[in-house]
């Protein structure tokens, strides 16, 4: 049905814009819509703000700082959702290029969350008119907000008749809003389980015109989606149908062409001989995983298992449906995959043959290996749940494995369980624990509060050892861990406990430089590391940007360079992909200095929002090394040869509690020393905070930076 035609009584608000050109990859003005009273406003953009902020993250950050006060809470009316793009974000001839940020105040962390996602919906929603879109207050129904950027109209809609599912809503809305053309209509959502948990996740769409399906990308981390639905919002609809290549109107047309032609025929070249990323996405990890002793297992106890083949490459390329089709037009990657036909076991929809997208590297190890499950099947039906639940596939697997384990040790039985047989393996428990998230009934609410929450009731409410839950629930500031075991990767350790937003992999994903490439032996190394890689990975969010071309297809001659794990060749194809967008000349250095002012900025709104610090910056011991007898007598040799190398404890004659209590010592001490390194190195104070000589020098010191800031100095 077009946009026009809705019936008058479902149409809340409607706002009409000018349509215009995009100028050197700016709209210059931002959307803001209030749900509490369905107020719609266009905001400016002003030099100073793309300066300062580049954009993407960016914006949002400065956006929800400037729409929110102190300790704000995620559930508050004054909460907002931020999405944005960046200014070269939805380039079709440079790889990579159709990537949004969501910011807003998480309900697992209680602090700012940025994540990333394809579809697209980014790009479309800045071609339609907007650099970003600010979604404030409550509404009292569920509503859609509808953003035609064809006609320059924004309206927020009545939901009602609607599904709630992802997978049942976004062909719903595909077939209401596309006039013709589904390809020009992306959606966001998110879905029951977004409603009953903290841990929902928004989905963002693309139509297949190919398979003639609509699929999804997910922005998981820290309970986007469950802002989303406490909001009412059942989802946002954005239309543009006008595609041409050079749409966000570049400085320079031809320098880009040419290094986009340049981009794209080294994945094409290099790509099947590397990674084949084209064919089988990211499960090539699995088995890279698990050769280094680093893929999670039950719990995170173990780095490899014997059936980990099972849930690796070749099974998936058989798997997935052959062709390409990338989460944005004309990415040579095109590392997403899809499953066709698959018919689903348990459920709502138990019998019904649906498309799955994915499983990518994080679900596999999350929600199959590390509930010491290894059947690709069960693996492809906990996907498509969770994303059609709107369920963060990460938290879910993170979350489950630590009831797994805890269920095992007896610190919690079924009458905690509501009769949930929650065993490493059981395949039939863990799925019906989903379910019950998205239900919001059973242990599945229980499990979907997420493992910070879990370790507080489990060990008030059923007497549970606080220590044990503190070393095995592996989360930091309240966000799960992501898929790798860090126990000999002091890198990774800093990559996941130093975040801003707790420990995830896109900030700093060290773990496959520093264990399987050995590029960073030093401690100095790792220090200089963990302030070179959060910058430059920072800085994808803020242009709305992939980083898997950088570093997951790399030059024949990278290994010879002089800085092989940055990737150095590819660094300075960004700097001229920016400078020719823009036409604002930069180097890579300048890059740098980009991400060093929203960085900051971020640090200083956590500590606004009562966090910050150093003593927030913390790991569960599981991360740095073994907490069980099992799990040291597992790698025994190793852990005795390093008591014995670096001259902790000679291990003869010693009980393995004795080992694991020394090598405990050695190990937190490191990770202490690495935090004094790393915030030196970013210009911290010893406890954390940036100093205002480094706000200066950025350029953000604004009055309320300053102010609060100067009370930790």
């Amino acid at each position: 049905m077009e946009l026009s035609e809705r019936d008058p009584e479902k149409v809340l608000a409607r706002f009409e814009y000018p349509i215009r050109r995009i100028e050197k990859g700016y709209n210059n003005r931002t959307l803001y819509v209030n749900l509490s009273d369905n107020t719609i406003q266009s905001k400016p953009v002003s030099d100073e703000m793309k300066r300062i902020f580049t954009g993407g993250k960016g914006f949002g950050l400065w956006l929800l700082w400037n729409g929110t006060g102190k300790n704000v809470k995620w559930n508050d009316t004054e909460n907002e959702i931020c999405i944005a793009c960046g200014p070269l974000g939805g380039t079709t001839l440079y790889p990579g290029s159709g990537k949004s940020i969501v910011v807003t105040i998480s309900p697992t962390t209680q602090s700012v969350m940025d994540s990333n996602v394809g579809g697209y919906f980014g790009p479309y929603l800045k071609f339609a008119g907007w650099d970003a879109l600010e979604v404030q207050g409550k509404a009292e129904d569920d509503v859609i907000i509808v953003i035609d950027g064809d006609k320059g109209m924004v309206r927020i809609e009545d939901a009602e008749g609607l599904p709630t599912d992802t997978h049942l809503l976004g062909a719903a809305l595909g077939e209401r809003y596309n006039k013709g053309n589904l390809r020009s209509i992306s959606t966001v959502s998110a879905g029951s389980g977004a409603e009953h948990t903290l841990m929902g996740c928004l989905n963002f769409s693309w139509y297949d015109n190919v398979r003639k399906t609509f699929h999804y990308k997910q922005a998981g981390r820290g309970g986007t989606g469950t802002v989303f639905r406490d909001k009412k919002i059942r989802a946002i609809v954005v239309k543009f149908s006008k595609m041409t290549s050079d749409i966000n109107q570049p400085s320079d047309l031809d320098t880009l062409k040419s290094g986009g032609r340049t981009y794209t025929k080294e994945i094409r070249t290099l790509d099947p001989k590397q990674n084949e990323m084209a064919k089988i996405g990211t499960t090539h990890l699995v088995t890279i995983m698990n050769d280094y002793d680093l893929l999670p297992t039950t719990n995170f106890r173990f780095g490899s298992h014997r059936d980990a083949p099972n849930l690796g490459k070749e099974v998936y390329r058989k798997k997935f449906h052959p062709g390409f089709d990338g989460c944005w037009m004309g990415c040579a990657v095109a590392c997403s995959h899809t499953v066709k036909g698959f018919v689903l076991k348990t459920g709502p929809y138990k019998g019904e043959s649906v498309w799955v997208d994915g499983p990518e590297y994080e679900t596999i190890a999350g929600c199959g290996s590390n509930w010491g499950i290894f059947d690709p099947d069960f693996v492809i039906e906990v996907n498509f749940y969770c994303d059609t639940y709107g369920l963060d596939t990460i938290s879910v697997g993170t979350s489950v494995a630590f009831v797994m384990e805890c269920y095992e040790m007896g610190l919690i039985d079924e009458n905690v369980t509501g009769g949930l047989d929650l065993r490493f393996g059981n395949r039939e428990a863990a799925l019906e624990a989903i379910h019950q998230m998205a239900r919001g009934g059973g242990f599945g609410a229980i499990v979907g509060q997420g493992v910070r929450r879990m370790k507080d009731l489990f060990a008030k409410d059923y007497g549970a050892d606080p220590a044990i839950l503190q070393d095995i629930g592996m989360e930091s500031k309240g966000l799960e861990v992501s898929e790798y075991v860090t126990k000999e990767s002091l890198a990774q350790q800093g990559g996941y406990g130093l975040t801003l937003k707790g420990p995830q992999h896109d900030e700093a994903w060290l773990i496959f430089l520093d264990m399987v490439n050995n590029l960073m032996p030093t401690f100095e190394q790792k220090a200089e590391a963990l302030w070179w890689f959060p910058m430059w990975r920072t800085w994808f969010g803020l242009n709305g940007l992939c980083k898997l071309p950088w570093n997951d297809i790399v030059p024949e001659d990278n290994k010879a360079t002089s800085e092989p794990a940055k990737v150095m060749k590819h660094v300075q194809w960004y700097a001229e992909f920016f400078s020719a967008v823009t036409g604002m000349e930069a180097t890579p250095d300048d890059l740098i200095g980009m991400s060093e002012r929203v960085y900051n900025l971020q640090r200083i709104f956590n500590l606004r929002q009562g966090f910050g610090r150093r003593e927030h910056d913390t790991l569960p011991y599981r991360a740095m090394g073994p907490v069980t007898t099992e799990e040291y007598e597992s790698r025994q040799d190793r852990y005795d040869e390093q008591l014995k190398e670096l001259s902790i404890l000679d291990p003869a004659g010693k009980s393995t509690e004795q080992k694991i209590k020394a090598l405990r010592v050695y190990r937190e001490g490191q990770y202490e020393k690495l935090k004094d390194a790393a915030y030196k190195r970013r210009g911290w104070t010893p406890d954390g905070i940036p100093t205002v000589e480094k706000i200066k020098e950025l350029g953000i010191d604004f009055p309320d930076v300053l102010e609060l800031v100067s009370k930790y100095q």
